[in-house]
């Protein structure tokens, strides 16, 4: 199967859709039952809504919010604004109204797609107070007691009125180029408020195409993709959409993150496009689930994950250790295989960086993890590591057609079709931003012998002592979460002597370490608990005894609630908001290095 280049999302999308036709294309559980639309079928719902957009006043330029989870909606609505040459705005559903208004303000949109009456309600405490959107269609049937300043309308009702004129479609989008602004999709704020990234019909393209070329000795055809990353996001919007687009591949939309696991058995996908975080999670869901009932399952579990390290690290295996790891293969990684629809082909890591440690368990369990790199402002893939040769302390090679250049102080700058056309209505930072054609990623790498990317840190991010030293916190960090005791973790330590911590326990340790020593409440309430803090002081000697001094913490406190996206500590790809977690604790971090 060729890898095509297309002049747009939209003519890539028309296209497929003739040609699969009948083939089942986007699948979503309603009513405890698996249901399909075809691709011929999704394309009439895209025209529809399209049409009836139009109708509401939208035209090439306009911009079109959503807010919704990820379902077949999401897709149609997608296509349908580029179809019209609108420019797509996703939102997340964990957004609070002052959230959605910023976004409603800065983008300037004129109309919105929202899913549910739960969103509906946050959502149109926004929309009444935006002077732009005139404009909002909601898929489930929603009332309101009281006029707004926007006009609501249900979705069926808009696709019921308008007709399925596929070719007027195919036409329309005829116009649109590779240069067109597809969507804007806003940062999730790390370090301060969204900003918005205008991407490129373009950029999104390079990265299937380029992405496609990567997966390619697995097989491009057949492929079934399950999604339950925010599609508002931009990895699960290339990665998890248009590249399944582009293969002529299956989407099946998770339920939700509770229900993944069920999810995974039922739809057997062949790739998922995953984060760090969750791959920790299931890492410890695993190893506790075995290892609790010890005995000699818990052994063999062992054993495997031993031999299929070595094995990941290039390690050659004696003549009975080769025997012993293949009845591994059908005592413990089939099993485990199993539990993930015993059809994948790959997971695919990005979002964050990814613990070397997690990468090696989940390859020595048979799992195929590739481990890659990006950021919204490119698309957002930028290198991944090939499926035949993976080095999972890496982030893989760069796509084809790109450009990456190591700056004199270590930043990676990228050029390419895939860097973003700059940020909505913000010159300022985009001219800092992007220099000569040169994104700068704000991230710290190098290349090693055989030409795969290494990240290092955020250049932001990276503390700096009063001797002038400098240290990665994400990677001292990624250590403390994964000792069984430690859920979360923040380094501290700017300009300071050393570095102090901030650690969140892991809540089902947290539970047995209170059952087995007599204490009651929660974290709140054992937090300032002297024991508690003896028991997470052992967890904090482990990693010391794995770091240089300059990196070791040295004092700790105990955070009395879990870094959330609810408390704005998280954004909602579950990335650490340091300024916000340094305004609520900063005052008791710096009380560390008062006490000596």
């Amino acid at each position: 199967m060729p890898i095509k280049r297309w002049p747009s999302l939209t003519a890539m999308f028309y296209e497929q859709a003739a040609t699969f036709a009948n083939k089942p294309f986007l699948h979503a559980k309603s009513d405890g039952a698996w249901k399909t639309l075809s691709w011929r079928e999704t394309a009439e719902k895209v025209a529809k809504l399209a049409a009836g957009l139009e109708r509401l006043g939208v035209g090439a330029g306009d911009r079109v919010v959503i807010v919704s989870e990820n379902r077949p909606e999401w897709f149609i609505a997608d296509l349908a604004i580029m179809t019209l040459g609108a420019i797509t705005v996703p939102a997340y559903t964990t957004y609070t109204a002052r959230d959605y208004l910023h976004i409603l303000e800065n983008s300037g949109a004129k109309a919105a797609v929202v899913s549910t009456k739960s969103l509906a309600r946050t959502f149109l405490k926004a929309a009444h107070q935006s002077d732009d959107l005139e404009h909002t269609i909601v898929i489930e049937p929603t009332k309101i007691e009281q006029s707004l300043n926007v006009a609501l309308h249900d979705w069926d009702t808009v696709l019921s009125t308008e007709d399925a004129d596929i070719g007027n479609c195919q036409a329309r989008v005829a116009t649109t180029s590779r240069d067109d602004i597809a969507c804007l999709i806003y940062t999730s704020g790390t370090g301060g408020a969204p900003k918005g990234v205008m991407i490129h019909h373009g950029a999104i393209l390079h990265n299937c195409e380029g992405a496609a070329t990567v997966i390619k000795e697995l097989g491009l055809k057949g492929n079934s993709f399950l999604s339950f990353l925010p599609l508002s996001h931009a990895y699960e919007h290339t990665a998890g959409q248009c590249l399944p687009l582009s293969l002529g591949a299956e989407i099946w939309y998770a339920e939700s993150l509770d229900k993944l696991a069920a999810n995974m058995a039922e739809t057997k996908p062949t790739i998922m496009v995953v984060v760090p975080r969750l791959f920790e999670m299931l890492r410890t869901r695993i190893s506790r689930s075995v290892l609790k009932g010890g005995g000699a399952k818990a052994r063999l579990f062992e054993r495997c994950i031993e031999l299929g390290t070595r094995i990941s690290k290039g390690e050659k295996l004696s003549v009975k250790e080769k025997i012993e790891n293949a009845v591994l293969s059908l005592v413990v990684r089939r099993k485990v295989k199993g539990q993930f629809g015993g059809r994948l082909k790959a997971l695919v890591s990005g979002g964050a960086p990814l613990a070397p440690d997690v990468g090696y368990f989940f390859a020595a369990l048979g799992l195929p993890l590739l481990q890659g790199y990006g950021q919204t402002e490119a698309g957002p893939v930028i290198s991944v590591n090939p499926p035949s040769a993976p080095k999972l302390h890496t982030v893989g090679k760069i796509f084809e057609q790109s450009e990456v250049m190591i700056a004199e102080d270590g930043e990676i700058l990228v050029r390419g079709e895939q860097v973003m056309k700059g940020y909505w209505r913000d010159e300022r930072t985009t001219e800092r931003t992007i220099v000569n054609g040169w994104l700068h990623t704000g991230d710290i790498g190098r290349f090693d012998e055989d030409g795969y990317l290494e990240i290092t840190d955020r250049k932001k991010d990276i503390i700096v002592n009063d001797k002038g030293d400098n240290v990665s916190p994400q990677r001292i960090e990624g250590m403390l979460a994964l000792e069984d005791e430690i859920a979360q973790a923040m380094v501290y330590g700017d300009r300071r002597p050393h570095l102090v911590g901030l650690i969140v326990p892991d809540v089902e340790w947290l539970a047995g370490w209170a059952k087995e020593n007599g204490k009651e409440g929660g974290l709140k309430d054992l937090a300032s608990d002297p024991d508690l803090r003896k028991a997470l002081d052992t967890a904090v000697a482990r990693v010391n005894h794995r770091l240089s001094n300059l990196e070791k913490i040295r004092q700790f406190i105990i955070a009395p609630e879990s870094f959330t996206i609810e408390n704005e500590q998280m954004t909602p790809t579950l990335k650490l908001r340091r300024h916000v977690v340094k305004e609520v604790y900063g005052e008791a971090l710096e009380g560390l290095y008062k006490r000596g």
